[in-house]
């Protein structure tokens, strides 16, 4: 935000003697007779030069501008730091919100491809969405392998053989995976590019 200061061209503590040095040779570069052509506007601008050293030159005024714009510039960081916080909170949120999506998406046992597709329909940008998967994925795999180790022998939790009824219903858990994935990827396809079976 440019100060009256800042249009006279000098610093916010320069003396009396500076600002009125700053605003003859200002008010010169600025005058309409020395701007054929466009008098309009240097008409506009010597008019603020006037005001500016006016407000400048009165010790009571400058007073009180230092004072008011001393506290607009307090304000006006005040409501910036504000909006950044917001910011940072709602970036923050929306990371978590697609890291729990990954999420949910790699424990049901979907590939990189459909983790990163629900991403990108989650408003999630490319880059973001791709180490996202990845790592969502890397996740899981490295429990999957952890709850897949074997336990020594009288551990809690030791792992038994699987029976052949224990065989068939996994057998039929990933075929109806299989289905749901391959439904799944179709709605995706589909919605995005309009297409029917």
């Amino acid at each position: 935000m440019a100060t009256l200061y800042d249009l006279l061209g000098v610093s916010d503590d320069a003396s009396d003697a500076d600002i009125k040095r700053a605003y003859r040779r200002a008010a010169m570069k600025a005058h309409p007779d020395r701007n054929m052509g466009r008098e309009a506007s240097a008409h506009a601008q010597f008019q603020e030069l006037k005001e500016a050293y006016a407000i400048l030159s009165d010790p009571a005024q400058r007073s009180v501008y230092d004072a008011v714009y001393a506290e607009e510039m307090g304000r006006l960081a005040r409501e910036q730091e504000e909006e950044a916080r917001l910011q940072e909170a709602a970036r923050q949120e929306a990371y978590a919100r697609h890291v729990a999506v990954a999420m949910r998406f790699a424990e049901q046992g979907y590939n990189r491809d459909v983790v990163f597709g629900a991403l990108l329909a989650g408003d999630c940008e490319t880059e973001l969405a791709g180490r996202i998967a990845d790592g969502a994925l890397a996740l899981h795999r490295s429990r999957q392998a952890d709850n897949a180790m074997p336990r020594e022998a009288g551990e809690p939790g030791e792992a038994t053989p699987p029976s052949a009824t224990h065989r068939a219903t996994d057998e039929a858990s990933r075929n109806a995976d299989d289905r749901r994935h391959a439904n799944f990827f179709s709605a995706i396809w589909h919605g995005m590019f309009g297409l029917h079976p």
